[in-house]
């Protein structure tokens, strides 16, 4: 992305080119969830090495497919890149991202196109939601006589979540639908000149879809356990003109310890106010994994 700023999301997702189709990064411990690194963040160091190997910046990045093979943990990173097919106006690339001396990791493949003569329209609504400043952030202190605890580094200094619908892990409630919105922005929006968010840092905000299963399970079962990413699949759409994105995750299955959820990505400019737009649409399997 040209005129992409130093960013935090920049500096951890930029890559260094060794030979063809090999490249090496280093990610740092702001992004771990339990205890690795969000599949989204990873996700999106193998998107910018497939963007490299390919070169063509008309091609833009039209959708992706993650497989989480084998596990991935900050710090350096070995990556592969191949390019599957190379057209005038679409380019299919496949990337694996592993820990050195790892067998396997995050296998991505994803489409690039340039924009193409078709139709045009948006059949979903947006869920209502007053704007991010007037919605509770997840970083306010709990309310008097409810524990403290440490926030992870992911949410207190890269991404902040302002909740819009859905329950404080200390509030008494009757579970209902597996729903959730929330707005999500970054600490430092790696914004561009021409005033777009860089659209691999729309990976790292649909990939946190676990949360409207904790909503529908209720205050009994909304800790103890968490849910790693089997795959993950991201339509990318229109571009996004703001830093802050609202969020509505819904999770539509869950038995035989995995479950299926999606999360839609809106924009509705910096004050949460203009008129939305769809910037990008995910699905996700992820497994249960408990605590004890």
């Amino acid at each position: 992305m040209a005129g992409l700023p130093d960013t935090t999301f920049g500096r951890d997702t930029s890559v260094r080119r060794l030979g063809e189709g090999r490249y090496e990064a280093d990610l740092s411990d702001l992004w771990n969830l339990r205890p690795l690194p969000q599949g989204g963040i990873v996700t999106a160091v193998t998107l910018r090495a497939m963007a490299e190997e390919l070169g063509d910046p008309d091609q833009r990045l039209r959708g992706l497919h993650t497989s989480f093979v084998g596990q991935v943990a900050h710090g350096s990173l070995e990556l592969t890149v191949e390019t599957l097919r190379r057209g005038r106006s679409m380019s299919h690339v496949r990337g694996e991202v592993r820990t050195p001396g790892a067998g396997s990791g995050h296998v991505t493949t994803a489409a690039f196109g340039a924009p193409r003569r078709g139709f045009s329209f948006m059949d979903l609504e947006p869920p209502d939601a007053p704007p991010p400043g007037d919605c509770r952030s997840y970083r306010d202190p709990p309310p008097d006589g409810v524990p403290r605890f440490e926030p992870m580094p992911f949410w207190d200094r890269c991404v902040e979540g302002r909740g819009v619908l859905g329950h404080a892990p200390w509030e008494d409630y009757e579970p209902g639908r597996a729903e959730t919105v929330q707005w999500f922005g970054f600490d430092e929006p790696p914004l561009g000149d021409e005033g777009t968010l860089d659209p691999f840092a729309l990976v790292v905000l649909a990939d946190v879809m676990p949360g409207a299963v904790a909503e529908k399970m209720g205050p009994e079962h909304r800790s103890g356990w968490f849910g790693p990413s089997v795959d993950l699949t991201v339509h990318l759409l229109e571009d996004c003109r703001s830093g802050w994105l609202l969020a509505h995750n819904r999770a539509r299955f869950a038995g035989d310890g995995y479950a299926s959820a999606e999360m839609v990505l809106w924009d509705r400019g910096a004050s949460g106010t203009e008129p939305a737009r769809l910037v990008a649409y995910a699905t996700q399997v992820f497994l249960f994994t408990f605590l004890d």
